[in-house]
């Protein structure tokens, strides 16, 4: 049962959620990783929102980074999106998806690439760290 599942839009993403998958070690916070679309694979990670235990979602996601609005649309479970650069407009528009969410469909945003605040943002969501 972990803590944190860190879900990737693309496999792609990955060195992204290696920052945070290590930060997360060094929490020793436990974590899955999986690499969904909310775009190609709907009904596989809408199973994965419902059979998932973790306490906190991290969501990985470029373009139009539709992913963390999707996951805290099917979750009351914190949700932090991470916005992933891109070759045309350097991640803010990805960005500008994952904080222009609608009220009642909240997402939490860290920088671009910063796989490793979303990752203390979970530990400090679940309550573990220093003082």
């Amino acid at each position: 049962m972990p803590d944190v599942s860190i879900i990737c839009g693309s496999s792609s993403d990955e060195e992204i959620a290696k920052k945070a998958w290590e930060v997360l070690k060094g929490y020793e916070i436990s974590y899955d990783y999986q690499v969904i679309s909310a775009h190609r694979d709907p009904d596989r990670l809408d199973e994965h929102i419902s059979a998932s235990d973790a306490r906190v979602f991290i969501c990985i996601a470029g373009l139009a980074a539709a992913l963390p609005g999707v996951v805290a649309s099917k979750t009351k479970k914190p949700v932090i999106g991470v916005p992933v650069s891109g070759k045309l407009m350097g991640g803010l528009d990805a960005l500008l998806s994952i904080v222009q969410m609608p009220k009642g469909v909240p997402v939490a945003c860290v920088g671009v690439d910063n796989g490793e605040n979303a990752a203390h943002l979970a530990a400090r969501i679940l309550g573990i760290g220093s003082g």
